[in-house]
């Protein structure tokens, strides 16, 4: 590294966010960028470890020690040339990544961990500010055709990967506008979608089309796309929602968080909600099942639209405040996180169990809830008790469930193609060649591996890529 001992002279230091109650009144992003100078100083805790942990951590394999150097010797340039090499969608997860790298780099052992993914996001938002991101056009085409179903970003990096290597790519979105969960689901505080629509116009040069209001297994037939593709890719994600079949389930004010969080992205887009079924926390006692991050981004969402009061349960035990390393680096651990979100008010309760919802005149007031603990049993798997007399009443008018995903949504492609699914629900397919029980037809992201993070979807859409270039040419010269 060009700075060995910089890990010993420059403390850890990372980008910060404008005072709450200033980003509390919209929905633009609040980060605010270190210095250049401070950043390079950045790159220099890079160590020189010997073996670089944060590989370990990072889904698609970031070259991470590489570029902090070129970060701390000044090369912006050469070091967001480095970065494309693994990833092609760096403003993505610098922005919502929760930074597994950071958690298994060899500094974390002494909490001090390099801010990795403060100096991915500055390497990439400076390759834009300078011009130095363009199209990569295929120099010869290959007269092969591939339809990717699903805009996330796993069908977009797949199809990005593909049309750079001359295939006509078109993808097929659902939706009216393209980026799946990162356009819907992502509140702009955290992603403005202006992100997104440069790599859309990047892709766009680069040949790629995009089919919006395109719902296969719905309007586009699977049988045209069987017709009119060498190859076809499902990557979906995984949109069926975790419910909570409890007594007052049906009540009004009881909602999915998703059904939330798109209403809310499609009116900061300009999109016309109808009144008759919009989902407000405007004056309303908030209370969001589930301590993740779609539980975090319903907090954030719920304060900005005005919400009398937030409460977050989650049925698992208070984790600690800090992991014991010994144990968990370089894996990710579980402990106590405090979003962004979190900081702007909310009371958060944990050992929470659900035992009903009440209501009045068809419309929620509250939950019914009580105390669990968990203990290890003999065979070392955890249990829950409820703890005697430990019943209690938390009062709300909007609910939103934010407990995760189970399954890719069947309806539409999955029923129509007719490929196997695992025993969880997901498209049954390896990691070799990501082809599915149908021939010709391929699945990656989230639709294989269930609910996970952008940066794996990120990767699978890559290594996919790979596997249908392979499949169409007999060879493939794409990075896995």
């Amino acid at each position: 590294m060009g700075k060995p001992t910089g890990f010993i002279e420059y403390p850890r230091r990372d980008r910060s966010y404008a005072p709450v109650d200033e980003r509390l009144h919209h929905y633009r992003e609040f980060v605010d960028p270190l210095p250049e100078e401070e950043l390079r100083k950045q790159g220099a805790r890079c160590m020189d470890c010997g073996t670089p942990f944060c590989h370990h951590g990072c889904p698609v394999n970031n070259l991470i020690p590489e570029w902090n150097d070129l970060t701390w010797r000044g090369d912006a340039k050469g070091a967001l040339d480095v970065l494309h090499q693994t990833n092609n969608f760096p403003d993505f997860t610098g922005r919502i990544c929760p930074a597994p790298c950071e958690a298994a780099c060899t500094i974390n052992l002494i909490d001090q961990p390099v801010t990795i993914k403060t100096i991915e996001h500055a390497i990439v938002e400076r390759g834009w500010d300078e011009g130095w991101i363009e199209p990569q056009i295929a120099a010869k085409r290959s007269g092969k055709r591939v339809a990717v179903i699903g805009s996330g970003p796993s069908g977009m990096a797949c199809a990005q990967q593909l049309a750079r290597v001359g295939h006509v790519v078109a993808v097929f979105e659902k939706a009216p506008r393209i980026g799946g969960l990162l356009r819907y689901g992502i509140p702009d505080f955290k992603l403005e979608k202006v992100v997104i629509d440069r790599r859309i116009a990047q892709m766009r040069a680069e040949g790629v089309e995009f089919h919006p209001n395109s719902h296969v297994g719905h309007n586009v037939p699977v049988e045209r796309l069987m017709r009119e593709f060498d190859a076809v890719v499902v990557a979906i994600g995984a949109e069926a929602p975790r419910d909570l079949p409890v007594p007052g389930r049906d009540f009004k004010g009881v909602h999915f968080a998703m059904e939330f969080l798109t209403q809310q992205n499609r009116r900061v887009a300009g999109e016309k909600v109808p009144d008759e079924g919009a989902i407000l926390a405007t004056g309303k006692h908030v209370l969001v099942i589930g301590g993740g991050d779609t539980g975090s981004d319903c907090i954030g969402t719920s304060n900005r639209q005005g919400a009398a009061s937030v409460t977050q349960i989650e049925i698992l035990s208070t984790p600690p405040d800090k992991e014991d390393k010994l144990l968990t680096w370089p894996n990710w651990p579980m402990k106590l996180r405090t979003s962004s979100s979190h900081e702007e008010g909310v009371d958060r309760d944990w050992g929470v169990l659900t035992k009903g919802f009440t209501g009045e005149n068809g419309q929620v007031t509250g939950l019914d809830a009580a105390r669990v603990e968990w203990k290890t049993s003999g065979d070392g798997r955890p249990s829950m008790q409820e703890i005697p007399g430990g019943g209690f009443h938390i009062k709300a008018d909007l609910v939103l469930f934010a407990m995760g995903f189970v399954h890719p949504v069947r309806s539409g492609a999955l029923d129509a193609l007719g490929v196997a699914l695992d025993d969880r629900g997901n498209v049954q397919a390896n990691t070799n060649d990501y082809s599915t029980s149908v021939p010709k037809v391929f699945t990656a992201g989230d639709a294989r591996r269930g609910q996970s993070l952008v940066v794996w979807a990120i990767r699978e859409g890559r290594q996919c890529a790979r596997a249908v270039d392979e499949y169409l040419m007999g060879y493939s010269d794409l990075p896995r």
